[in-house]
């Protein structure tokens, strides 16, 4: 302890020595005891201890307390310490009062006292020590005493720059024990202000305490985002002679400038003010360059400060996820990183492009670094390296790169680390199902998932692969065939004999027509296993067996044979031979009919969602990559307009927007009569009449267009214009309704609320982004609308939107545009397809519905076909004999299942009427189809 012996305390220096220079664990004991006694004494003796004596006694119980033994008495003279006018001895007293002193302790009315005393004192390294013991010690009892002296402290104009950040770093460490410690109102605006403070000490530390103080209430403090970006803007743009007190190897400031990002990071993109958003644009563009000039120095702490702002921007332009050019440009910066010599750097790379893969903007800018990230896979010395890139190929796998993903990642599985091999099957298990377009490669991958890594299986992936089959008439035989197949392998898993005794048990009628794989082969196939598994797979053979009595009769004496010899006295599992002995006098009592009844093919499974997601949630808990694309966070411009309502599908707009939402190029006129040209291509051309009533009702009719199309005016009347415009992907939708204000007075109060309950909620999800609360006159607004289908559904939500016009209230409601045909996909196929697939579709009523309508116009048939184009189905040319009607093929989206349905529309133009027939494997969707549909004729 150079320090101590620099302050000239002999007398400890000799303790310390002989305590290492003891033998044995009693030397030092004895030698501690005999200490303890000394300073016990000089304690209790009637010569009064000076200043330095205590400090060095108080220092020897403090260095025996941190050898692990216990200290009981010295407290007061620790506290008597604290008030001394020597740095030397307070610094000694508050140490030991922090490390020793129990927050119960009948010292500390005491001790909260000179730590006052401290603070009200004009030396600011007595105030300091004071604010680094209230902060070590941290308890409640710390901040109720000086949560009304710290930040007065910290605002003060008098306090000096070091106080200032110890008061910020210690009014920190309160709130993290007692958030009610932060006064609110004129409080919240001097605190954000330290971010302009001249002192970078003080900046850093009062960065910290905001970013916790924003976690817990960001509108509070959403001031300091364009603080934050004007302090940010004035680090990267500096160069590093400008800061050399805070400049880290050529790099100005970066712990700095790391926090300031990171509580940019609490906030959506600023949309209010252009030229903060812009600023901070340039900011991360700045960053973006000046990685890639070449190193000032070559040692690592530069690098390391560099690339650690460089990953903290990154993390920012993920989150905003609006800036096309961005997100491509830190994509590019992240694929130049998966080559570097450093392991961290491959790492962070992979790791941030995971959820660069989830944005729309980015995701096929991912994509192109697919070989690179394989090769990771596969050569990287670290584990934790390859898990990354597994998660990375999980992230970045769409329907055009699955089967190749899917297959790398099999092919590394036979050699892949114990460690993440059960992580791999359900990442494997998910895309396969996800992404299959012909089921039978999927039935193809889940075997080979239990050939090559059986024993990381787990129940919810061969439950799964089973209920697909049961479910998918199409893939029964394929499954049956090539599970057979597996079988026959000389070392088999068991989760291989789980799958095939099941399917078999099931279908293994649909294979027993070749004499390769008869009743009786399949038979002695699967009993060829039976003493190999667990007691619960030898019960589900067992079941097996008695399905085959079912399917083939002619087997059935071998069957019973096996039961015979299960049920007698001599097995040990009591279940099986309960088991055994019921299917066997079920066999021998039962007739036919009955037989036939019992073990009937298992009914389809309710269509629910994948219960393997939730399994590979719950084994990495915030850290699994989505396997989806977000929506982008584009901010809403709203005070240009359109004339021209094709603006959305030009290749410009859909590059940067893909729902057209963000403000148009081209500037938009208004009329001599003031006369307001709205996005959708209206004019608010009428004078409002100021007699409305206080209420208005919604135009159903208007409501109904929306089923075959996505852009248009929603609801109309003199006082308000709400249109909308709107994307879907898979199960998610994107809806921007527009209002404008068609009168000459602001609408005040302006609250649209979403009518829609919970249990609706549990099949649609809808999340609404507010509004400001006032929509000026002439003006117009946008308010962004989030669904994602769960469940197949039949009433659609409904806003209702309340506002004052005069002080009038007025009350609107009307239904948004999403019916469950808006998460169709288009679905191609060929003749032979749809009607093998129609007809399988129809062998039950339950999977059809059919309407017989009148026409409620003339039978147009070319303009018929736009309205069934818009539906969303593909409408599929030159397939039925018939050239009138209309065939159509899609697949409905959800997050529990994904439900196909085909759609046959035949018009009579003798009789004006039309027959609507709607086939797909879930009733209930069947239904909803066709009357949505019927409603268009």
């Amino acid at each position: 302890m150079p320090a101590v012996r620099g302050d000239g305390m002999r007398g400890l220096a000799v303790f310390i020595s002989d305590i290492r220079n003891c033998k044995s664990k009693e030397a030092e004991i004895k030698r501690i005891n005999k200490e303890l006694a000394n300073i016990r004494s000089k304690f209790k003796g009637d010569k009064t201890l000076d200043g330095y004596q205590k400090k060095k006694y108080v220092c020897k119980l403090l260095f025996i307390f941190l050898l692990g033994h216990d200290i009981d008495f010295g407290h007061m003279e620790a506290v008597n310490l604290l008030s001394s006018n020597k740095y030397s001895e307070k610094q000694i007293g508050y140490l030991f009062i922090s490390v020793l002193v129990n927050t119960n302790s009948e010292l500390i009315k005491l001790i909260i006292q000179s730590i006052k005393n401290d603070l009200a004192s004009r030396n600011p390294i007595h105030v300091n020590l004071a604010l680094q013991c209230i902060a070590n010690i941290g308890s409640r009892e710390m901040a109720e005493a000086f949560g009304n002296d710290i930040p007065k402290l910290l605002v003060s104009g008098d306090t000096m720059d070091v106080v200032k950040q110890s008061a910020a770093l210690c009014l920190l460490r309160l709130f993290r024990t007692s958030q009610e410690i932060i006064p609110g109102g004129e409080w919240t605006s001097r605190i954000i202000h330290l971010l302009n403070d001249q002192h970078m000490g003080v900046v850093t530390a009062a960065t910290s305490l905001i970013d916790a103080l924003v976690k817990k209430n960001p509108e509070e403090y959403k001031g300091c985002v364009s603080l934050a970006v004007s302090r940010l803007s004035r680090i990267v743009t500096a160069s590093y002679t400008d800061l050399q007190d805070y400049t880290y190897y050529f790099v100005p400031a970066p712990w700095l400038s790391v926090k300031l990002l990171r509580l940019l990071q609490n906030y959506t993109p600023p949309a209010e003010d252009p030229g903060v958003r812009g600023r901070l644009n340039e900011c991360l563009e700045t960053i973006l360059n000046k990685a890639q000039e070449p190193p000032k120095s070559k040692k690592v702490q530069h690098s390391n400060a560099k690339n650690a702002v460089l990953f903290e921007a990154i993390s920012l332009i993920i989150h905003n996820d609006s800036e096309a050019n961005l997100l491509v440009r830190a994509c590019n910066q992240l694929g130049q990183f998966l080559s570097n010599r450093e392991t961290n750097l491959r790492y962070l790379a992979l790791e941030s492009m995971c959820h660069l893969a989830t944005s729309e903007f980015s995701h096929e800018a991912v994509k192109k670094h697919q070989e690179v990230v394989i090769l990771s896979m596969k050569m990287e010395k670290d584990v934790s390296v390859r898990q990354r890139a597994v998660d990375l190929l999980y992230a970045m796998c769409d329907k055009s790169n699955a089967e190749e993903i899917v297959q790398e990642m099999l092919n590394y599985l036979e050699t892949a680390d114990y460690s993440i091999r059960e992580e791999m099957v359900l990442k494997v298990a998910i895309l396969a199902e996800k992404y299959a377009t012909d089921y039978t490669w999927y039935v193809d991958v889940i075997l080979n998932l239990i050939r090559i890594a059986g024993d990381y299986v787990s129940e919810e992936v061969w439950y799964r692969v089973i209920q697909i089959v049961i479910n998918r008439d199409e893939v029964q035989g394929y499954a049956a065939k090539t599970v057979f197949e597996a079988l026959q392998a000389p070392a088999c898993h068991e989760n291989m004999v789980k799958v095939g005794g099941y399917i078999l048990g099931e279908f293994g009628n649909l294979i027993a027509g070749d004499q390769r794989s008869s009743p009786t082969v399949q038979f002695q196939l699967l009993h060829s296993k039976y003493h190999l598994c667990s007691p619960m797979t030898r019960a589900l053979l067992l079941s097996t067996y008695v399905k085959f009595i079912n399917l083939f009769p002619e087997i059935r004496s071998q069957v019973q044979e096996v039961f015979k010899q299960h049920s007698n006295l001599r097995s040990a599992d009591a279940e099986l031979q309960q088991r055994a002995s019921e299917y066997l006098q079920l066999s021998i009592i039962a007739s036919s009919d009955v037989l036939a009844t019992v073990l009937e093919e298992m009914p389809a499974f309710p269509e629910r969602e994948s219960s393997i997601l939730a399994v590979l949630k719950k084994k990495k808990p915030g850290r699994l990559p989505e396997n989806e694309i977000k929506e982008t966070k584009s901010p809403v411009v709203t005070n240009n307009y359109t004339t021209n309502d094709n603006h959305s599908t030009s290749s410009s707009a859909a590059s940067a927007d893909l729902l057209g939402l963000s403000t148009p190029t081209q500037p938009s006129t208004t009329s001599n009569t003031g006369g307001l040209l709205d996005v959708l291509g209206d004019v608010y051309g009428t004078k409002p009449n100021t007699s409305l009533s206080t209420s208005a009702q919604p135009n159903a009719s208007n409501f109904k267009k929306f089923v075959c199309k996505n852009n248009g005016v929603l609801f109309e009347n003199d006082l308000i214009q709400i249109g909308v415009k709107s994307e879907f992907r898979q199960n998610l939708g994107r809806l921007g309704l527009f209002y404008g204000n068609k009168t000459t007075v602001p609408l005040q109060s302006f609250v649209p609320n979403l009518l829609w309950s919970e249990e609706q909620s549990n099949k649609l999800i809808i999340q609404m982004k507010p509004v400001e609360p006032v929509l000026e006159a002439g003006a117009q607004r946008q308010q962004t609308i989030n669904a994602e289908c769960i469940d197949d559904y039949t009433d659609t939500p409904s806003i209702g939107l309340s506002f004052l016009y005069n002080n009038i209230p007025q009350k609107i409601t009307f239904k948004l545009p999403l019916t469950l045909n808006k998460f169709f996909e288009p679905t191609d196929m060929n003749a032979e397809s749809f009607f093998a697939r129609w007809k399988n579709l129809g062998s039950t009523n339950q999977q059809r519905s059919q309407k017989i309508f009148k026409a409620t116009g003339p039978m147009d048939l070319q303009a018929a076909k736009p309205k069934i184009i818009g539906f969303g189905m593909q409408l599929l040319e030159d397939i039925d004999p018939n050239p009138d009607n209309f065939v159509c093929a899609g697949i409905i989206h959800m997050r529990s299942q994904q439900v196909g349905c085909l759609l046959r529309l035949e018009p009579n133009k003798n009789a004006q009427m039309y027959r609507l027939t709607v086939r797909s494997s879930k009733e209930s969707v069947s239904v909803e189809i066709c009357n949505l549909l019927a409603d268009q004729f």
